[in-house]
């Protein structure tokens, strides 16, 4: 599957749904920042669940996986409840937990449309998946049917590798696995997660190149990454997202050039089509509107 040198058309071939996989919610008018400790998006930042379904709607994309943030938010998961309540089915949501979540607030997440639970290790205050009360809550939540989703930067996935392996959990991998992109293929971060993928048990997120890369759009030193992701995890374990609305970034950034990336990833419109709704389908339940069991 060559990358492509230069972006051609996204609107050649749409898929007829297609899901955004990786999104934030924030709405400080009607849910007030209340993680006293953590980063304070700025306005550029601020993006609302209506402002979310109009960006969607422009660019041809019918659902999304919504992840709480951690930056505003931490684990109240509010905002992010509301926009999927408000979606028609078409959202379902990542939740931030602590060890102290009860059985029925986790099943009230669940009720909520929430499928997983992310782990940051990026922030103090972040739930931490180390020691005894990690393994029981990724435990616990695997037992709700949910996977784990992790945050991490550099080499920091091989110091979550023995957790989230003890747990059996599924695992969805943020961000390209945010690489350092002049360190080559082989630092062993980069390689520890293309053997998760080539486990089968792990999806990869193509998403956040713009974090990692060091070159201007279309981020063209992130390429080798993506390729060698594709192929250890391979379509069937690939979704995309944008990671609107571009937290912890100095200006506002646009969608449709961090969309018209993954044609350049994926030329061919069935790869695509896989990445955008039949993976996402599998991996996070997702369901075409006119089917009778949309949004369960």
């Amino acid at each position: 599957m060559p990358i492509m040198t230069e972006p051609q058309n996204l609107a050649s071939a749409p898929p007829s749904y297609a899901v955004d996989s990786h999104a934030h919610v924030l709405d400080s008018a009607a849910f007030p920042f209340s993680n006293p400790v953590g980063y304070k998006p700025a306005p550029n930042e601020i993006g609302t669940s209506q402002e979310f379904r109009t960006v969607l709607a422009a660019h041809g994309l019918t659902h999304a996986l919504v992840v709480n943030p951690f930056a505003g938010y931490a684990t109240d998961n509010r905002c992010m409840l509301d926009g999927i309540a408000a979606s028609g089915g078409r959202w379902k949501g990542v939740a931030l937990v602590g060890h102290d979540a009860t059985d029925a607030h986790l099943q009230a997440l669940a009720n909520g449309g929430v499928v997983g639970a992310r782990f940051n290790t990026l922030f103090s205050g972040a739930t931490s998946l180390e020691g005894p009360a990690g393994l029981r809550l990724l435990e616990r939540i695997k037992d709700m049917g949910w996977f784990a989703q992790i945050y991490y930067h550099d080499d920091g996935l091989l110091t979550l590798l023995p957790i989230l392996q003890a747990a059996g959990i599924r695992v969805v991998v943020d961000h390209c696995g945010c690489p350092t992109v002049d360190q080559g293929l082989q630092q062993p971060g980069f390689q520890a997660l293309l053997e998760l993928g080539r486990r089968g048990n792990a999806a990869i997120k193509l998403s956040g190149a713009f974090r990692s890369s060091r070159q201007p759009w279309p981020y063209a030193d992130c390429d080798p990454y993506v390729q060698a992701l594709v192929d250890a995890f391979t379509l069937d374990n690939c979704v995309w997202g944008s990671d609107w609305p571009f937290v912890r970034v100095p200006r506002r950034m646009d969608y449709g050039p961090v969309y018209r990336l993954l044609e350049r990833w994926l030329p061919d419109p069935a790869d695509r089509r896989r990445v955008l709704w039949d993976t996402p389908c599998r991996w996070f339940g997702f369901n075409a509107p006119e089917d009778s069991h949309a949004g369960r």
